[in-house]
């Protein structure tokens, strides 16, 4: 066996075993049960369910996706999505262990999704919002072409309109298989932001577990007010690159959320339950 025939049976043996996590299987039944992967407690799916995704002994938030984020976030029927006939090509006709067309296609059965960002209008607690959210689970919610397009495209949106821009992030960093057309997404990410700056419009980041790479360099990062969900790995090179370079072990808790807040990098370190009620009392104050 190949290293390469290695590395993909592993591959394959992760995804089943997280497929049997997630929708559990034992003789056609749905397990009631799951291990806490932060400190292996015994958990009802159902508790951990209704407790955001977060587990109630050890507090650690797990990723979920960008439907469940909204749901959580916004007032109930609230959220008209926009731009949802943006959808990804393959310029490029890149290849590596497979086409990225056909992985583009695994992705969106998988997840739903066209692409790995949601954008539409919503409210919070009766303010109204433009908001960009990102789905880790669709590529590990990597920026193309789409991602930087829709994100575009929504803040604009809310310089129109005049009302608050929300981008909630989740994402590796820029799209490879998309090469300088996925870099190109940075400036114009950017670009947008300074817009709404130079009109005076709030824009708020709110960064989750996790967010690194060209999100971070770009509009991630760039917001009047930066929260982030607490225990929320941040940054932009990975932990293991950066103590290969400078030849030192970092600190523990280097790049989480607690991390960048002690150092000035963030604005809030919010609990999940707390998100709505901090997102709230921030537009409550800002309008007008």
């Amino acid at each position: 066996m190949s290293i390469q025939e290695w590395f993909e049976k592993r591959k394959e043996a992760q995804i089943e075993r997280r497929a049997k996590e997630i929708k559990g299987v034992d003789n056609g039944t749905p397990e009631l049960w799951t291990k806490c992967v932060h400190c292996d407690t015994q958990l009802l799916k159902t508790d951990l369910e209704d407790n955001q995704m977060v587990c109630p002994h050890c507090d650690y938030h797990y990723k979920i996706n960008a439907r469940k984020r909204i749901h959580q976030l916004v007032d109930e029927d609230s959220f008209e999505e926009l731009f949802t006939s943006i959808k990804p090509v393959d310029p490029l006709e890149f290849f590596d262990t497979e086409s990225y067309s056909d992985r583009l296609k695994k992705a969106q059965a998988k997840t739903g999704l066209n692409d790995a960002v949601i954008t539409g209008l919503a409210e919070i607690c009766g303010h109204k919002i433009a908001i960009a959210v990102m789905d880790f689970e669709f590529m590990g919610g990597s920026m193309g072409s789409v991602v930087g397009e829709k994100v575009t495209r929504i803040m604009e949106k809310a310089l129109d309109l005049k009302i608050p821009m929300l981008a909630v992030t989740s994402s590796g960093g820029a799209r490879m298989q998309e090469s300088a057309l996925s870099l190109m997404q940075m400036a114009k990410t950017s670009c947008a932001a300074g817009k709404l700056d130079e009109a005076g419009i709030l824009y708020i980041n709110l960064l989750t577990e996790p967010t690194f790479g060209g999100i971070t360099a770009s509009f991630g990062t760039l917001g009047d007010i930066i929260i982030a969900e607490q225990g929320a790995r941040i940054g932009f090179a990975g932990r293991r690159v950066i103590e290969q370079t400078i030849r030192q072990k970092l600190p523990a808790d280097f790049q989480t959320a607690e991390y960048l807040l002690k150092y000035g990098q963030v604005d809030i370190v919010s609990k999940r339950k707390n998100l709505r009620k901090t997102l709230a009392n921030i537009l409550e104050m800002h309008e007008g």
